[in-house]
């Protein structure tokens, strides 16, 4: 299986921005300043520094697909360095809605 591309979680990313796609917090244990997160059955790991969105750590999708920071960043870019201004603002209000939720 071909390995999961920056384009591919970017578009997934810009979905739960756009609320086309609903993100709900997963309840797994996770290292400080990591938060795992579901978007219709894709779940990522994404990389917080408090409040702002610095990497997609890791994704795996619904069909077992996965792609990680490191292999992304080989390639130039990881998905989160692709969202809009407006996006990753979005993302993080949604971030942080999920958190106060907790």
């Amino acid at each position: 299986m071909p390995p999961l591309t920056t384009r591919e979680i970017y578009q997934l990313l810009r979905d739960a921005a756009l609320e086309v796609r609903p993100m709900r917090r997963l309840d797994e244990p996770s290292a400080p300043g990591l938060v795992h997160v579901d978007i219709e059955g894709w779940h990522l790991t994404l990389d917080l520094d408090d409040t702002h969105l610095r990497h997609c750590q890791r994704c795996r999708s619904p069909d077992g697909r996965e792609g990680e920071l490191d292999s992304w960043q080989r390639y130039g870019t990881d998905p989160v360095s692709l969202l809009s201004t407006w996006e990753l603002a979005q993302i993080e209000r949604l971030l942080a809605a999920l958190k106060n939720a907790v």
